[in-house]
């Protein structure tokens, strides 16, 4: 007997009803050739983690988690993945502040390699806010984005806010996508906030007062490029973000569902929270900025590696919707999402980190995302998909 899934891809029928494996994802690897042989690559360390959902006669979730390989001793680099706190806690901290988060914003410069802000392009009114670099960070992953919620929020906030909420596996260090000093990085601009021309808050420029590099040496590799030269030595990722995976799994369940998970939750307002759902679930050409209206520069199934792989021929179909964070960089690629499926009924978390650099180089740009990295993810979520498909029946 056959399945066939919307994506036309077959997979074995599993009686999960009359004997359920105990952990599932063991099962569904175990069972797809193709992801049991990435999966059990030990060069590729992938991670993954999976919660089923469960509602009670009340309509209340209920939540089991499974994982694989999710340790959160060995280290991956994060990257975009960090802006779904950064967002949170800007939010939350506009909230805290009782300042609107369309509230425009100014940032200034004081010190080395700071720069100013006064317009941003891609707003209608060219006004930018908190608001807006949310929908930026979550429909596109916009870096500058994310350094500007980094730079409002300052270094010490960022990781004190995420250890008082119990992410513990979780450090901030650095702004992304821009060459800066651990000093550097340590020092974020004074800024403003205003209503119309009204002041509402003024920032100073601020210095972090500790470090919050790893205090173990994080080494990878065999080499690096730098200043296009090969150094052959490891590479040194003990000053980079980290953010663990089931910090990652947390930080979107606590965000789906806050009043199941109160101590991680962030304090954001109901309408913040809706834009943020709907800043994550649409695709950017229906975003209303005019420079994501370029499908193909970002199609439909832009930033969403699990199930569809990021591919520019994907579309992704009316009842399905998918809440979620992408990283990838140093070879590292990582989707942390929440998966709703209104036309049967389905709901579920996944997370799941892959690497692909076969040399064992790092910044060469010769990572293998496409021809390994973004196909795993998309089984991996097609599979985890099917098998919720077969559990509810």
């Amino acid at each position: 007997m056959m399945y066939t899934s919307i994506f036309l891809i077959v997979f074995a029928v599993f009686c999960i009803s009359c004997s359920p494996p105990s952990n599932p994802l063991e099962f569904i690897i175990n069972t797809n050739y193709d992801l049991k042989i990435v999966a059990k690559d030990s060069d590729h360390s992938v991670k993954i983690l999976y919660t089923q959902i469960y509602r009670d006669s009340l309509d209340q979730p209920h939540f089991i988690r499974f994982g694989y390989n999710a340790n959160d001793s060995t280290y991956f680099y994060p990257a975009s993945t960090v802006k779904f706190p950064a967002v949170l806690i800007a939010l939350e901290k506009m909230k805290r502040l009782g300042i609107p988060s369309s509230a425009r914003i100014e940032i200034d410069s004081a010190y080395s390699r700071q720069s100013v802000v006064r317009i941003d392009s891609t707003s209608s009114d060219l006004k930018p806010s908190i608001l807006h670099y949310a929908k930026k960070i979550m429909l596109v992953s916009d870096n500058d984005a994310y350094n500007r919620l980094y730079e409002f929020i300052g270094l010490d906030t960022f990781n004190e806010v995420l250890t008082d909420k119990g992410y513990l596996n979780t450090r901030i260090t650095h702004r992304l996508n821009v060459s800066r000093s651990s000093d550097e990085n340590t020092h974020t601009n004074p800024l403003r906030l205003f209503d119309g021309e009204n002041l509402l808050f003024e920032q100073p420029l601020r210095k972090a007062k500790r470090s919050y590099a790893s205090k173990e040496l994080i080494l990878r590799g065999k080499g690096y490029i730098k200043e296009g030269e090969l150094i052959s030595e490891p590479f040194d990722f003990t000053n980079k973000n980290d953010f663990s995976i089931t910090d990652q799994h947390q930080m979107m369940q606590a965000f789906i569902y806050p009043n199941s998970f109160p101590g991680y939750a962030f304090d954001i307002t109901a309408e913040d929270k809706d834009s943020v759902l709907k800043f994550m679930s649409i695709e950017p050409q229906y975003s209303g900025i005019e420079a994501y209206s370029d499908t193909t520069k970002y199609w439909d199934s832009f930033v969403k590696f699990l199930m569809f792989g990021s591919k520019p021929d994907s579309k992704i179909p009316p009842f399905i919707k998918i809440y979620n964070k992408i990283g990838l960089a140093y070879g590292f690629a990582i989707d942390n999402a929440y998966i709703k499926d209104s036309k049967h009924n389905i709901e579920f978390f996944l997370t799941a980190v892959i690497q692909t650099n076969s040399n064992e180089i790092y910044n060469d740009n010769d990572y293998e995302y496409e021809d390994i990295a973004l196909p795993f993810l998309e089984q991996l979520g097609q599979a985890v998909y099917e098998y919720e498909l077969n559990r509810i029946q």
